[in-house]
């Protein structure tokens, strides 16, 4: 039952291990801003290519394969469902009222078909169970490749940053890229600090997650045995005890800070007691390079 550890999705992994660490936390940012951002309104092809790109930076990375394989392996087999369900479900909206009369008898009446017939079965028949007409053209095809991919694309570049960056690291970058904003009175240091807050707490909740899982296999739940209602009921009762055990785990965190005399700090003073890595310039050069080419690159040839 100790699945949960051995995937650190979301959670920093110390070791000397790989260049990806000497990059500087504030190009790691703007990498992640490019995976995230860069889909939008991208066509198939440019898509396509950044996961490709994002799986050769996973396996040249110099990372030990143990951190991210697991975690990777299970990405891909939900990009794949949630890919599979977008295929098969209507990519358009059925219309609202059939015509009454064959749109053929009538004159000057455009029928509209499916621009592209991927793949299409007619009416099928297994004993009493009938499946009807299905048809998958190229808008359900392009709905499904942006759904898969762009899950991938998010979570894994995401998760790559986390793995890779201290927490105390990332929120210093993201508070140095949001310094600007504190001209136009937004509480930089306030918002850093609870995103630091939050990104301590991700090994609780998983923590929390197992817990539960770990209690319900050592009862001997059946699901199946329990039925639709029970089952779901129970599924239910354990979502329910999670979020009352983060809160209180959250309150007592909030308890043992205000007890302490916490007050709210710059990310820098977090910052200069973390176990940091050193950032190599060349490296850094060579990052903003490349992410300057991508940029241009997705400008260019984005929307294919």
């Amino acid at each position: 039952m100790d699945w949960l550890r051995q995937i650190p999705m979301g959670q920093y992994v110390d070791g000397p291990d790989g260049w990806l660490r000497r990059i500087d936390p504030r190009v790691k940012v703007c990498w992640s801003l490019l995976f995230l951002l860069s889909p939008v309104l991208a066509g198939p092809i440019w898509r396509v290519a950044l996961v490709v790109g994002l799986l050769l930076l996973t396996f040249l990375s110099g990372l030990p394969t143990r951190i991210w394989s697991r975690s990777c392996l299970i990405l891909v087999l939900l990009s794949i469902t949630v890919g599979l369900l977008s295929l098969f479900l209507p990519a358009v909206d059925p219309p609202m009222a059939f015509s009454l009369r064959d749109p053929a008898e009538l004159p000057n009446v455009i029928v509209e078909s499916p621009s592209w017939d991927l793949v299409r079965l007619g009416p099928i028949s297994l004993g009493a169970l009938s499946l009807g007409p299905l048809v998958i053209d190229r808008a359900s095809a392009l709905l499904g490749l942006r759904t898969s991919t762009l899950v991938f694309t998010v979570i894994h570049s995401v998760n790559l940053v986390l793995i890779t960056t201290p927490p105390e690291d990332l929120v210093w970058a993201l508070s140095w890229l949001l310094s600007p904003l504190r001209r136009l009175g937004v509480p930089v240091n306030r918002l850093s600090f609870q995103l630091l807050l939050a990104l301590r707490f991700l090994p609780l909740v998983q923590e929390e997650l197992q817990n539960l899982l770990r209690s319900l296999v050592s009862r001997a739940v059946s699901l199946r045995r329990l039925g639709f209602k029970a089952g779901f009921g129970l599924i239910l009762a354990v979502g329910e005890r999670l979020l009352a055990n983060i809160l209180l785990r959250a309150e007592q965190g909030a308890d043992a800070l205000v007890a302490r005399g916490g007050r709210v700090l710059p990310p820098g003073d977090f910052r200069s007691g973390s176990a940091q890595v050193q950032s190599t310039p060349w490296l850094n050069g060579i990052a903003l390079l490349v992410l300057a080419v991508m940029v241009g690159m997705r400008g260019r040839y984005g929307a294919y």
